[in-house]
């Protein structure tokens, strides 16, 4: 996916918002900003979003030294999340389908990203899951249902901090010792690390490893090789949140993403409005078209 223009003020506004996590020095955030405008005018369009972003956190972290500026806010939805997570599993125990509630879930707790919306606040995010068991849902349950019971091994690719809380109820819900759960490399906005999955309890359940990479989303180039060699092995990958697949979806078939579409951009593409929630599967021949 290539990066439209309408991105742009985005860009800008998270390099801001990022700035204000990281330092209270009006003059640096000036600066950043600075930066950020420079660093739009010579990015190359044709890469994913994901990328002009990577650009725009490594700047922010440069300039203020300080590695991880949104390490406050991830873990406090983090803990947020694991306060949600009881009454979550609850619902889906109680489930007539308990694998539907849990992808609803799962997709539901896409809602926390920093990146997208960065004054999400704990009643946005307690709200967007109590919808998420009456809320349409694009995308072919019982085909992804069969890919989970087929799969020999599975890459699980996370996205952000507090979202991860809830993807336990769906990694629950699979085969777990042919599970691998993929974090991001280093911190990139409020993307999960090593440190998140830690918090989530999640290497108890399934192997965890990280891409490599501090962009917030999948870009293969960009990410080791260990990672690239298991992600060629994977049978089944499940890949969470918008980033992934705007780094993803245009190059790798037959991906099952589960995300909340929240730009026009992606909303086009999948066929859907901005807001909803999508379990989609990228074609299974590069450059076709599919809606969920």
């Amino acid at each position: 996916m290539t990066t439209p223009p309408d991105c742009i003020p985005c860009f800008l506004r998270q390099a801001l918002e990022a700035a204000r996590f990281a330092t209270d020095d009006p003059a640096l955030h000036n600066r950043i900003v600075l930066q950020a405008l420079g660093a739009v005018a010579a990015m190359d369009l044709s890469q994913p979003p994901p990328a002009a972003i990577q650009t725009i956190q490594r700047l922010l972290r440069q300039t203020t030294g300080v590695d991880d500026p949104y390490r406050d806010a991830k873990q406090r939805f983090n803990h947020f999340a694991l306060e949600l997570l009881p009454e979550c599993v609850a619902e889906v125990r109680r489930a007539r389908d308990p694998f539907t509630a849990a992808v609803r879930f799962a997709i539901a707790g896409n809602v926390i990203d920093l990146g997208a919306k960065g004054g999400l606040g704990e009643a946005g995010m307690h709200a967007a899951l109590r919808r998420a068991l009456g809320e349409p849902m694009a995308g072919d349950i019982e085909a992804f249902r069969r890919a989970v019971a087929a799969a020999r091994q599975i890459l699980y690719l996370a996205d952000n901090a507090g979202e991860i809380v809830f993807d336990r109820l769906l990694i629950e819900q699979l085969p777990t010792d042919r599970v691998t759960l993929v974090v991001r490399g280093a911190p990139t906005i409020n993307d999960a690390t090593r440190e998140d999955a830690q918090t989530a309890g999640l290497p108890e359940l399934v192997e965890v490893i990280d891409n490599g990479s501090d962009a917030p989303g999948t870009i293969l180039a960009d990410c080791s090789e260990y990672f690239r060699r298991r992600f060629q092995a994977a049978d089944l990958i499940i890949a969470k949140g918008q980033g992934n697949f705007e780094s993803l979806a245009d190059t790798v078939p037959g991906i099952f993403f589960l995300f909340k579409v929240k730009c026009p951009t992606v909303a086009a593409q999948v066929g859907r409005p901005v807001g909803s929630q999508v379990l989609w599967r990228s074609p299974r021949q590069k450059n076709a078209s599919q809606s969920p």
